[in-house]
C-alpha cells in the first residue's frame, strides 16, 4: 500500500539521509563495530547536515520544525542501513523534549547549540543495577549543599555513556518521595568525581558505546537542575509517548528490511534443484510476514501522523512499541531460519538484524511493562 503521510520535503530530506549514510556512515561503520564505538567526527558531520535537533529552535541552531516525521525518516533510513550505532534517535527523540522543553532560557543558550552542531553528545541516565522500569527503586541520590547538589551513585546500560558530553541523570533528591521524589540534575564532562566504567560487550548494536556511569560526590550547580524539583517523574512520563514511538518506527522498518532481503535470498537460493521461493512452505512464511508488515504499518503510519499533531497517548505508543518490536524479533528469527545456515554467519545483514534487533523488546519499557500500560487503561 502506498504510504501517505510523508510530503515531498520529507522525502527530499530522505535522500539526504541517504546520501549522508553512504558518504559518513557505511564506509566506517565495520571499524566502529570493532572499536565498539563510533566517531565524534561523524556526529559533528550529522550537525553539518542538519540531521541534529530538527524540533530546537532556530535561534539555537536547530532546525525549529517539530514535525515528528522527520525524525521517522531518519529511523527508517538508518534502520534500513543496519547502522544503529550512530544513536541520532536518541539524541533528537528522547533526550532533545527534554533541553527544547524544561531547560530555562540560560540552559538553552548553554547546550543547545552544542546539541544541534555535534560538539555535544547527550545520554540520559535512569537504569541502575537494582532498578530498570521501576523508578521507585533508583538509589542514586542528591544532597541539596546550598549552592550546589552533591550527587553520589551509579547507572548501568547507559547508551551513549562513554561519548555523552551532557548526562540527564534521574536522582533522588526527596528521600521519603519515592518515585515523586525524583529529579533531572545535568551532569557533564568533566565535572569531579563523575567516572565512566566499562563500554558494555552487547550481542548486538556493537558500535553503540553502553556503559557504567559512577557518581561519587560530584558537585552539581543548581543552575543544572532541569525541570521542576520533585519533577522528574511527571517529566519522565511526558517524554516516554514519542521515545516509544521513535523506538516503534525502526522497529517496523527493520522488519520491513530483514523481509525485503529474505524475499530475494529465497528466490535466488536454490534447494532440490528449484528455487526455495517455489516451495509452498516458504512461500506461505512470506506471506505471513508481509501481512504481519502490511497491517503494522498502516497502524504506525497512523500514529506517526497522530504525534505530529500532538494527539498521541500514551497507550497508543505503548501498543505501537510493544507490538512493532515484538514483529522485529520475530520477523528477524524466521527470516534467520530462511537463510539456513548462512543466517547464522556474521557477515550477512540478516544475522546483524538479530542482534542488532533484540533489545528493542527491552528498552524504552519492556514489552511487559506495555502491556501493563494498556491493560491498566482499558480494564480501569
Amino acid at each position: 500500500m502506498k504510504r501517505k503521510i510523508f510530503a515531498p520535503e520529507h522525502e527530499e530530506f530522505r535522500a539526504t539521509v541517504r546520501s549522508f549514510l553512504a558518504k559518513e556512515v557505511l564506509p566506517y561503520y565495520e571499524q566502529w563495530e570493532k572499536d565498539g564505538i563510533v566517531s565524534r567526527d561523524a556526529w559533528r558531520a550529522a550537525g553539518k547536515q542538519g540531521l541534529l535537533g530538527f524540533a530546537v529552535p532556530e535561534e539555537y541552531g536547530g532546525g525549529g520544525t517539530p514535525d515528528f516525521r522527520y525524525s521517522a525518516v531518519l529511523a527508517e533510513e538508518f534502520t534500513r542501513a543496519g547502522a544503529p550505532g550512530l544513536a541520532l534517535g536518541l539524541h533528537n527523540d528522547i533526550i532533545g523534549p527534554y533541553l527544547t522543553g524544561l531547560a530555562t532560557e540560560e540552559q538553552k543558550r548553554r547546550w543547545l547549540p552544542g546539541f544541534c552542531d555535534g560538539s555535544l553528545i547527550t545520554a540520559i541516565a535512569m537504569t541502575e543495577p537494582g532498578a530498570g522500569s521501576d523508578l521507585q527503586g533508583i538509589r542514586t541520590h542528591a544532597e541539596d549543599r546550598g549552592d550546589h547538589w552533591l550527587l553520589n551513585g551509579s547507572k548501568t546500560f547507559i547508551s551513549s555513556g562513554i561519548l555523552a558530553d551532557l548526562v540527564i541523570v534521574v536522582a533522588k533528591t526527596t528521600p521519603e518521595g519515592g518515585a515523586r521524589g525524583l529529579s533531572l540534575l545535568v551532569v557533564e564532562r568533566g565535572m569531579d568525581g563523575f567516572e565512566r566504567g566499562r563500554n558494555l560487550d552487547k550481542i548486538g548494536q556493537k558500535a553503540q558505546d553502553t556503559a557504567e556511569l559512577f557518581f561519587h560526590d560530584v558537585r552539581v550547580p543548581k543552575e543544572n537542575l532541569l525541570g521542576d524539583l520533585n519533577g522528574a517523574f511527571g517529566h519522565l512520563m511526558t517524554n516516554l509517548a514519542q521515545e516509544r514511538l521513535s523506538i516503534a518506527v525502526s522497529g517496523i522498518a527493520a522488519a520491513e528490511h530483514v523481509l525485503e532481503l529474505t524475499t530475494g535470498y529465497v528466490r535466488e537460493r536454490e534447494a532440490f534443484g528449484r528455487p526455495l521461493a517455489k516451495l509452498q512452505h516458504i512461500r506461505f512464511e512470506i506471506a505471513e510476514m508481509a501481512t504481519e508488515c502490511a497491517v503494522t504499518r498502516t497502524f504506525l503510519d497512523r500514529c506517526i501522523e497522530d504525534h505530529a499533531r500532538g494527539e498521541l497517548d500514551a497507550v497508543h505508543a505503548s501498543m505501537a512499541k510493544w507490538w512493532a518490536t515484538e514483529l522485529q524479533k520475530r520477523v528477524a528469527d524466521r527470516c534467520l531460519q530462511l537463510h539456513g545456515g548462512y543466517g547464522y554467519m556474521a557477515e550477512y545483514p540478516v544475522a546483524r538484524a538479530f542482534t542488532d534487533g533484540r533489545i528493542q523488546t527491552i528498552y524504552g519499557g519492556t514489552t511487559e511493562i506495555m502491556k501493563e500500560i494498556i491493560g491498566r487503561a482499558v480494564l480501569g
